[in-house]
């Protein structure tokens, strides 16, 4: 729910996905499904499959096995009448790949653990989905979100986190084609290619473990750096839960991305804006910040244009222009001659585990029950 700590992307994560506020039983959710259906390829005309070993290819419809063998090098595409692969067009618009040892598929250059299944689309294209046993989806998540040299604490924090996440996400999305994407979207996932000694161990360790509030397992958000609160999640989403309205946080203040600053050009600015659907944007003269909440993040927006005011709320202003550009919603911004100047604190949208924050407990000896407990308050583990 992200790109690497090193490359710290992994903020964003999960910025988009909010879902109403409805909570889903932990019982439910891990009788319900054990495996998670990941996303990896969305509306791809082709994309490179080999298999390292024995497989069969079988209609998802009806399960009939069309085609078998021993080591597959190929190209996967769609034609009018079905999917192809490897030059043979199979009539049907959903395919599973499975292979008779379950860690040799491997989809543009990555391996992946578990089935993989096409998805022919209306425009010709093809959704590459991954059915990933549950431990295994996070044991291909963790590289991406926290870097495998942090303190072993923080690992377990997070491996519970994204379980919790993941969990969630499952039961929500039970009717559609897959749960999650592979990207900061989601959580960032590379398969068995992105796993690691340390965090497989944290894995492992936590097996089965999710946090739960009054029993049901929620939506455990996380971002880089919250620079000194948290924030509520209702202020962003309609999600109203004690574990999510926010605490304030003095571990994170030395970490490296506590303060950023950006600068953009005006011209730049309205573009952006426009593209994202401003139209009534004209060339920027001012931009105010009308109010904040009680972590100190901007709210509301007001930016004067050679047209029309235009009023937005900073979260969308922050969607808007990028989440790697604007970092948080707790920032300043004045205008220096043709220039937008930001300065600011934090990254990312600031609700449930701050990470950095998370690893400087850690140093301090706090374990990753510790970390959950605080930064996700009245909550509960729950085993599975």
């Amino acid at each position: 729910m992200v790109t690497p700590v090193k490359n710290m992307l992994k903020t964003i994560v999960v910025i988009f996905t909010a879902a109403a506020c409805c909570l889903l039983p932990a019982a439910c959710c891990f009788s319900a499904e054990k495996y998670a259906r990941v996303a990896i390829a969305q509306d791809v005309e082709r994309f490179g499959l080999s298999v390292n070993g024995s497989y069969s290819i079988i209609d998802a419809r009806d399960k009939k096995i069309l085609s078998s063998g021993k080591f597959l090098t190929a190209t996967a595409s769609c034609g009018k009448a079905g999917i192809i692969i490897d030059g043979v067009e199979y009539k049907t618009d959903r395919l599973f790949i499975q292979a008779a040892d379950p860690e040799v598929v491997v989809i543009n250059g990555r391996r992946y653990r578990g089935n993989i299944r096409l998805i022919k689309k209306d425009n010709l294209h093809l959704l590459v989905v991954n059915d990933a046993e549950l431990e295994d989806y996070i044991k291909g998540i963790l590289y991406h979100e926290v870097s495998h040299y942090w303190p072993e604490e923080v690992l377990k924090a997070q491996a519970v986190v994204c379980r919790t996440y993941a969990l969630y996400q499952m039961a929500e999305n039970s009717s559609h084609d897959f749960d999650v994407t592979n990207d900061v979207y989601s959580q960032v996932y590379g398969g068995k290619t992105s796993e690691r000694y340390r965090t497989n161990k944290a894995v492992e360790e936590t097996k089965g473990i999710v946090l739960v509030y009054n029993g049901n397992v929620f939506p455990a958000y996380f971002h880089a750096t919250c620079a000194g609160h948290t924030e509520n999640a209702s202020l962003l989403w309609d999600i109203y839960l004690p574990p999510l309205k926010g605490v304030s946080c003095a571990f994170c203040k030395e970490s490296p991305h506590f303060n950023w600053h950006q600068v953009i050009a005006l011209s730049d600015l309205k573009d952006t804006l426009v593209k994202a659907g401003y139209k009534a944007c004209g060339d920027i003269k001012a931009i105010e910040i009308l109010g904040r909440d009680n972590s100190g993040r901007a709210r509301e927006l007001k930016i004067k244009t050679s047209k029309d005011d235009l009023a937005l709320s900073a979260k969308d202003f922050r969607n808007s222009l990028g989440p790697n550009v604007i970092r948080s919603t707790n920032f300043q911004v004045n205008i220096a001659g043709s220039d937008a100047v930001f300065e600011g604190l934090g990254w990312g949208h600031g609700v449930g585990m701050c990470q950095w924050g998370a690893y400087f407990m850690a140093k301090e000896g706090r374990s990753y029950k510790d970390i959950l407990q605080y930064y996700y308050p009245g909550s509960e583990l729950s085993q599975d």
